[in-house]
């Protein structure tokens, strides 16, 4: 197709739409600062427009309004972003959206206005409240009927896309796109299984919406099937509100002693945390992609996680690690690993030799051209 040969030799004019960028640091904003940065390397041309404050950068657009507070929102939005659409003349616009993206939803809208083809990646995993909200959204402006292609970061966050856009929007799984080469393990390093000590890892933002108390809950589950002469220890690296309740938690039920609460740890820090663990455990049901579990993964470890979480997009039960559907499934599964050195060393040694596919950049370039190829194949067929 025409489309497709323009992709792939004469790259491709994106315009990115996205509440929040740089300066600020979250889950999204890095991951399409990373985007950006990747299709310029690949000879597209690229710009952003954003609701974020910040200082100025090349093909950085900042439409901010004059308000008291500081949050990613415009009342005109439309209007500016149409304009904005209109005099750039992309190929395609692509659009970011959290869970609730007022400012990303301005620029679904502001490309259909324009008449431009759009993509539109979901980061995050839509509830039950998120889907009642785009459902409403559907009734009022009929977004089935825009010719949109959606993508998101896994199968898991792909299913209540699909069940609120109904068969008039494709839906793609493109992962999140990462640099793991620095998360393997160093040569030489003891694996897991080769420690008399079981050591468990987990990393997040200790927010109540992720229920971080129910990972000390599995914690002390998997503690109580595992037998007394096994040493074990866990480690939860991050930071937040519920810091507080962990501890209160850890100190009542006696587990100060071999569940420790570090704080926030820079890269370099994590990767050393890594280095000395025998298993990851990502619990969090809601998990839309797991970054974290994906590191752990190339660092060599078995994981444990949730079935119908976006990790077992690259976490297969008994190959890469252990998953579970419910909280005492995962415990019995950390308690499982515990008491098997050859499980642990047997799954550790496959991670080990097998870099995951999942978040390679050429991976994530090719999964979007061809979310643009279908976007732009959309609009042309639409005109004739």
């Amino acid at each position: 197709m025409e489309a497709q040969a323009q992709i792939s030799v004469g790259g491709v004019r994106i315009f990115h739409v996205s509440d929040c960028y740089l300066p600020r640091l979250g889950g999204i904003e890095v991951q399409v600062a990373d985007l950006v940065r990747m299709q310029r390397e690949a000879g597209h041309e690229v710009s952003v427009a954003t609701a974020t404050r910040g200082e100025p950068l090349p093909g950085v657009r900042r439409i901010v309004a004059r308000m008291p507070f500081d949050l990613p929102v415009h009342p005109f939005g439309v209007g500016h972003l149409t304009r904005l659409i209109v005099a750039a003349r992309p190929d395609v616009v692509h659009v970011h959206m959290g869970a609730v993206s007022p400012f990303a939803w301005m620029g679904v809208r502001a490309a259909f206005r324009a008449g431009t083809p759009c993509v539109v990646t979901v980061h995050s995993m839509w509830d039950p409240v998120t889907r009642a909200l785009y459902r409403l959204l559907r009734l009022a402006y009929g977004w089935q009927r825009w010719r949109l292609v959606a993508t998101t970061v896994s199968n898991a966050a792909a299913a209540p896309i699909r069940a609120v856009a109904g068969p008039g929007v494709p839906v793609r799984v493109v992962s999140n796109g990462l640099d793991l080469s620095g998360w393997a393990p160093q040569p030489g390093a003891a694996g897991p299984g080769a420690r008399a000590e079981v050591h468990v890892v987990a990393v997040g933002r200790l927010a109540p919406r992720k229920q971080p108390v129910r990972l000390l809950k599995l914690l002390r589950a998997a503690r109580a099937r595992v037998p007394g002469r096994i040493p074990m220890r866990a480690t939860i690296v991050g930071d937040g509100p519920a810091r507080g309740q962990m501890q209160r938690f850890l100190a009542r039920h006696g587990m100060a002693g071999w569940v420790s609460l570090p704080g926030r740890y820079t890269r370099e820090q994590i990767a050393k945390v890594l280095d000395s663990a025998d298993m990851f455990v990502a619990p969090a049901p809601r998990e839309s992609f797991g970054i974290a579990a994906l590191e752990a993964r190339a660092a060599g470890l078995p994981v444990v996680a949730r079935a119908q979480s976006g990790v077992a997009d690259f976490v297969r039960d008994g190959s890469e690690g252990l998953l579970g559907r419910t909280l005492g499934d995962l415990a019995r599964a950390v308690a499982r690993l515990c008491a098997d050195p050859e499980l642990r060393g047997s799954i550790a040694a496959h991670n080990r030799a097998v870099p995951p596919v999942a978040g390679s950049w050429p991976t994530v370039l090719a999964g979007f051209d061809g979310a643009y190829e279908l976007a732009l194949d959309q609009s042309r067929r639409s005109t004739r």
